[in-house]
């Protein structure tokens, strides 16, 4: 071992990496320091980092063989991982030597960081969890590799053309990635369309064949993901589409140059965008061929390497554990069952046990449209044999409800995996719950939703399957490497035993009342304000008070995330200050960043009202800089990196009962943001964590929104009854943000008053209003509201993501793995 630790130390010292660096920009690059650009420069510092990790990775895959590991595959149709030169470095252990090699070669490290280019592999929540959950996974020291999609052209890049968003694409591969490695020998084909042959086998039994096939091959792509100073570093791996016919010579040859290329074309479609629009028949064929390609690959490599040590399909549960990340990869329920019954030849008993005892399902919705159906005629089209497969669990699972609860027709129906009405469809969340062994929710409200609403039946047939686990953040970004000024405050007085037990925090609750720390904490929070304020200036050409609270509400545009009721705030503000400025409390930055699904009119219109008002309001001289409004076009993790360290307030309030958990709720809170929310997804589990003192909540319950959704909520009863309100809802409706438009906004304003405000918006309006004014006042007072910031950060140790996969790995994996565990205070430190 100690050998070890000094070879490593050999390769990590200054002169090391500094000869690292020139021989990748000489050999791997053909450049020298005369011509090289800083483009050039970044990837021979990746390029030498990447040697680091490969030399770890090589050794760690090799000791998981030799100790016949059981290992986790995460399928995720996301992994948001963000930039990753920083976090490697600062996991690696050596991010100050080659600050100081680039220093001596007359480089500067944060000017090459800034030239990576953020993996356009996710869009929000889903992905940004995966990305955490590796992480926390390698620093943990479980074998896990995690399955997903090489886009390559992400979901779109957002830009804001006259107030609208606008998709264009993000062509994150144009320079290519030096953090990816190509694994052409690894090519697997995937199968599509055909037809099943059924003929008896010698003991007279039916055989199944997919036969007639067209195919697409898959072809991985890896990147290393290492755990925190230790010896882990695992492994994602991301498949791309390719042709087995690229190109078409006799079509070449006889001057038919387009078609020649059109199967190439047409294949490799299924990598090139996340996402795409499901409105038409096309996209949603595009999207269900995405979804099986990247199970099919991943179930392919999975085996093949469960085969090289075993040959005994009942020991396949013991070594192999699937977590599916949301409904998409639910197709790998049908896809192994295929594999071990049609290639593996095992009995469906045996292999349908197998297969439950393997899956795990986290479940990351409530709402309708995101428990992902697909309709049953494509599903036959493109997928013969899975629809023959799904049929029979589908037979399997009825007679289990028969026999419990028997004459239940009216459950039967709600609980069959095929969905009955004028055009049939195939629940695929329902074949994630019956294929797996465990299903969680993601935060205990959401979990407590799914078991007594959204799920009851299968809970009621299932109760054992059913637990919680809520969501987590990797500190090491969220934390380490995003706010480096807090970050070392906090070493500083506590030590830095938090970077890898979060738990550890908790003794900055000893310093929350020390002035000389309050003021410290204070001046970082400036200096990240600053930040931000230069980054809005640059991306959105606002100048903001810093003095302002930095009000942030930074999510994907949706209807229940509710940015409409913050921006009926940021209305009323506006219009406070201009009849009786002098009865205004403080002043606000509200700044908005997040996308809208290319097709979600509704959202984007929402998008285009923030962008409106913001041009009103940030050019009358009357405000002065009391109020400013802000988009940040093209949210990332980049951008979050920048403005969650600068945020005062976290804006976290969607409508109590439909937000699954959130993690942007915890990287804001542990970054010092104070958050005003409903009793919604993670916000529970803040407040019970910060206490009620240290946090602003508002609105109506889950339950209660549920008793105002059966009662006939009458939006109009608010409109008018509140004077603030409803000229609010006027001025958009009437043209006021739109001279040039007047009946823009008008589908909004009907959203309230003709559509009975579905998200009950105008229910929680006075509430929030009362809220955000308790806020202002809260803000004034400066040594309080640094204790409540202070506060935060110091208990936010449970929102770990090492204490969330500790709980996968132990609860559902079936993994012995260390957890972080709460620290105690003595009274006098409490």
């Amino acid at each position: 071992m100690m050998e070890k630790n000094h070879a490593w130390a050999d390769e990590t010292s200054v002169d090391a990496l500094k000869k690292s660096f020139e021989f990748h920009l000489k050999y791997s690059l053909a450049d020298d320091h005369l011509s090289a650009t800083k483009r050039d420069l970044y990837t021979s510092l990746a390029l030498s980092v990447r040697d680091r990790l490969i030399k770890k990775w090589l050794l760690c895959q090799h000791s998981y063989y030799e100790n016949d590991a059981k290992r986790v595959y995460y399928l995720s149709m996301e992994f948001l991982i963000g930039r990753l030169l920083n976090n490697s470095l600062i996991n690696l252990g050596f991010h100050g030597e080659f600050c100081q090699a680039l220093d001596e070669l007359g480089y500067n490290m944060g000017d090459l960081e800034e030239m990576e280019i953020e993996a356009g592999l996710g869009n929000g929540g889903l992905g940004r969890l995966a990305a955490c959950f590796m992480e926390s996974l390698a620093t943990l020291g479980v074998p896990v590799w995690g399955y997903g999609i090489r886009y390559e052209f992400g979901i779109f890049y957002q830009k804001i053309m006259d107030g609208y968003q606008v998709e264009t694409a993000d062509n994150w591969l144009r320079s290519g990635s030096p953090w990816e490695i190509p694994r052409p020998r690894f090519l697997y084909p995937v199968q599509f369309e055909g037809r099943v042959e059924t003929s008896p086998n010698q003991q007279g039994e039916p055989e199944h064949k997919w036969v007639d096939t067209s195919r697409v091959m898959a072809m991985p792509f890896d990147i290393p993901v290492p755990g925190y100073r230790n010896q882990t570093v695992n492994n994602l791996r991301l498949w791309g589409a390719r042709s087995d016919r690229e190109l078409d010579l006799k079509l070449f040859n006889d001057g038919n140059y387009v078609q020649a290329l059109q199967d190439k074309q047409d294949t490799e479609i299924i990598s090139k965008v996340l996402y795409p629009s499901d409105a038409n028949q096309n996209g949603k064929r595009l999207r269900l061929k995405q979804e099986y390609f990247f199970v099919s690959a991943s179930l392919q490599d999975i085996i093949r390497r469960f085969k090289k040590s075993h040959s005994d399909f009942t020991l396949f549960p013991s070594k192999v554990a699937i977590q599916m990340n949301d409904t998409h990869p639910a197709l790998a329920i049908a896809d192994l069952m295929r594999i071990l019954i049609d290639e593996e030849k095992l009995q469906w008993e045996k292999a349908w046990d197998i297969t439950v005892k393997t899956f795990g399902f986290t479940n990351h919705t409530i709402l309708p449209e995101a428990l992902e159906k697909w309709p049953l005629e494509l599903m036959e089209n493109l997928l013969p044999r899975h629809l023959q497969i799904i049929y029979k669990i589908n037979d399997q699972l009825i007679k289990e409800v028969q026999e419990k609860f028997p004459n239940d027709i009216d459950r039967i129906r709600r609980m069959s995996l095929v969905e009955e009405g004028f055009s049939k469809s195939i629940r695929m969340a329902h074949l994630a719950i019956v294929g797996s062994h465990s299903l969680n929710g993601v935060a205990e409200i959401h979990s407590d939703i799914l078991q007594k609403d959204v799920f009851r039946d299968f809970h009621d047939l299932y109760p054992e399957r059913f637990n919680n686990k809520t969501n987590g953040i990797t500190q090491r970004r969220w934390l380490k490497v995003c706010n480096p000024g807090l970050s070392n405050l906090i070493n500083k007085n506590i030590g830095k035993g938090w970077v890898t037990n979060l738990y550890e925090l908790k003794a900055l609750t000893s310093k929350c009342n020390d002035p000389e720390f309050q003021k410290e904490w204070r001046n970082i929070k400036f200096q990240n304000k600053a930040r931000l304020a230069k980054f809005i200036l640059d991306r959105a050409g606002v100048k903001v008070n810093l003095e302002s609270i930095f009000d942030v509400h930074i999510k994907r545009f949706h209807e229940y995330k509710r940015q409409l009721l913050n921006i009926l705030h940021c209305i009323i503000l506006y219009n406070r200050l201009i009849k009786n400025p002098e009865k205004v409390t403080g002043s606000y930055t509200k700044i908005f960043s997040g996308k809208a699904a290319p097709g979600y009119a509704m959202a984007k219109l929402i998008i285009k009202l923030v962008n409106a008002i913001g041009e009103k309001i940030n050019n009358d001289p009357r405000i002065h800089d009391r109020l400013k409004i802000v988009f940040i076009p093209n949210y990332s993790v980049t951008a979050a990196e920048v403005i969650i360290p600068g945020s005062d307030l976290s804006e976290q309030i969607s409508t109590a009962g439909m937000e699954a958990s959130g993690t942007g709720n915890m990287k804001l809170a542990l970054n010092g943001a104070l958050t005003i929310g409903t009793l919604d997804g993670a916000n529970v589990e803040i407040l019970r964590e910060v206490g009620k003192e240290n946090i602003f909540i508002f609105g109506l319950t889950a339950e209660e929104v549920k008793e105002k959704k059966q009662e006939y909520f009458d939006p109009r009863g608010i409109y008018r009854n509140n004077q603030e309100v409803k000229e609010a809802l006027d001025q958009i409706g009437n043209g006021f943000f739109s001279p040039e438009m007047p009946e823009l906004f008008q589908p909004i304003t009907d959203y309230f008053l003709m559509h009975n405000d579905p998200y009950m918006i105008l229910a929680d309006i006075e509430a929030y209003l009362q809220c955000h004014d308790t806020v202002a006042k809260e803000f004034q007072d400066v040594e309080s509201w640094t204790q409540k910031s202070i506060l935060n950060t110091a208990n936010m140790g449970f929102f770990s993501s090492d204490r969330s996969v500790a709980e996968y790995t132990k609860d559902i994996w079936g993994i012995d793995c260390p957890s972080p565990t709460p620290v105690k205070l003595t009274d006098h430190e409490s």
